[in-house]
């Protein structure tokens, strides 16, 4: 009877060993990247159709992951749309719905939520964001340097090197949510290099002067170079072993510093590139009509995380999307300007759906400023002298061109499906009359819900202002 005892307890050991050895091992939390460009628009890429710009490496990564066609940006200025991706929360709700300021006392922000999860959460590049007690990164020193010859914040760079060295040290015990944040290609921009000026395609809402070419092949001599930055980021993650579990996105704050771009609600300014590369979850080389928000990104990594995301967020998570299990996502999304200080004073609201963008104008009776208009050369005003000297020759279509920049109407509606590039203005064609009256509505409803008071203009004043360091 012992010598059956001691053979069933030692059989009991060994089959308790087997079992435990094959018990499930918890599933490792995974690695998230977000690469954010800056200033850059969606179509100035090979991805998105573009055929006279170099983006090998954004077009590698959309062949490896999934493109969304449909990406809208919460504003066409930086610290208003990066506050947003930070929080879930559309601007005015944040807060930080001008440019240059900061969100309200109390919120909490994407690394809160990570590391309340367990994550590393770091910030190399770009920042532009505050206050910084409430964005608790950690915010890598050495991510920027400044250009040999070079002076100024606007020339500040990404140096990859730090991201090298981050993923080669980090301890991969631990879970990483790392944001990458390049400078490019934000003005001001490099001497052109491997472009020719007369080969370039104008976009149809932009003048073709020859100073207009001139500047577009330095932006896009910077666009190549924000590419390889990419690149270069892309292929650290390979070195050290993140390439093939991590969900790696590639993004933009939003549209390019260009006339009906940057700081204005057409596509042009806040339809995004967003490409997301996910291993074994996200389909490679496909692509997605569904209508996002930038700010949907917080939930999305959040849940890709693991993790639930709070319930009072204007964002929502797209995972479904991601893994082919939905076709769409939002049925609309929306944007703000409000300004920037003392150019761009004349905000406005957009409300975007998949076949309509309604803009509202809340001071059509401000003309348009901004910096392209009205300050540096290097920020555009080489170029628009050019439509101004046009404009004072008699030039019908430079007239409309500068007209149409400086001088908005009260409403604008455009079928975005059918003029992509919004050319023509429906808002006073009875044809769109329903869908002018909904898409009103809609904006009216979504003001009061994000706590707009509709009898007062908002201006860049009305917001918290403060310290806000644009690099580490």
């Amino acid at each position: 009877m012992r010598a059956f005892l001691i053979v069933f307890a030692t059989l009991t050991v060994v089959l308790c060993g087997c079992t435990s050895a094959a018990a499930p091992q918890a599933a490792r939390p995974t690695n998230i990247v977000l690469f954010i460009t800056d200033d850059f628009s969606w179509h100035d890429s090979e991805p998105y159709g573009a055929t006279d710009v170099r983006t090998p490496n954004m077009a590698k990564l959309a062949a490896e992951g999934m493109r969304f066609d449909r990406a809208i940006a919460a504003s066409p200025t930086c610290t208003p749309s990066r506050s947003a991706m930070f929080t879930g929360l559309f601007p005015y709700r944040n807060g930080a719905h001008p440019n240059h300021s900061l969100i309200k006392e109390g919120l909490r922000t994407l690394p809160d939520y990570f590391h309340d999860l367990g994550y590393r959460v770091v910030l190399a590049g770009k920042t532009h964001i505050g206050p910084r007690e409430q964005f608790a990164f950690e915010y890598v020193k050495g991510s920027n340097f400044m250009p040999k010859g070079k002076k100024g914040v606007l020339w500040t760079e990404l140096d990859t090197g730090v991201v090298e060295k981050l993923l080669s040290e980090h301890d991969k015990a631990k879970p990483l949510c790392l944001i990458v944040a390049t400078h490019s290609p934000h003005v001001f921009w490099m001497d052109a290099q491997g472009y020719d000026a007369q080969k370039i395609k104008v976009p149809p809402y932009l003048l073709d002067t020859r100073e207009t070419r001139q500047m577009r092949a330095k932006y896009y001599t910077e666009v190549t170079h924000m590419d390889a930055q990419l690149g270069e980021v892309m292929g650290s993650m390979q070195r050290h072993g993140y390439a093939d579990d991590a969900m790696l996105i590639f993004t933009a704050d939003q549209g390019a510093q260009w006339p009906m771009a940057k700081w204005t609600l057409y596509d042009a300014g806040i339809r995004a590139p967003l490409i997301v590369r996910w291993p074994g979850k996200v389909k490679a080389g496909s692509t997605s009509g569904a209508l996002v928000s930038l700010i949907d990104l917080l939930p999305t990594m959040l849940e890709a995380a693991s993790g639930k995301p709070p319930s009072d967020l204007d964002a929502k998570s797209f995972l479904s999307v991601l893994r082919g299990e939905s076709q769409e996502h939002r049925e609309a999304t929306f944007a703000v300007n409000t300004g920037d200080r003392n150019m761009n004073r004349s905000p406005m609201r957009a409300v975007r759906t998949a076949k309509y963008k309604y803009i509202l104008n809340l001071k059509p009776e401000t003309v348009f400023k901004t910096h392209i208009t009205d300050a540096g050369g290097e920020d555009g005003l080489f170029y628009w002298r050019s439509w101004e000297t046009l404009a004072a020759d008699g030039d019908a279509g430079a007239k409309a061109a500068i007209d149409r920049y400086r001088n908005r109407p009260a409403e604008e509606l455009y079928d975005v499906e059918a003029d992509p590039y919004e050319l023509k203005n429906l808002a006073a064609d009875p044809a769109h009359a329903a869908a002018l009256g909904e898409l009103r509505q809609k904006m009216k409803d979504w003001r009061l819900q994000q706590g707009e008071d509709l009898s007062k203009v908002p201006m860049p004043e009305d917001a918290r202002t403060g310290p806000l360091p644009y690099a580490e």
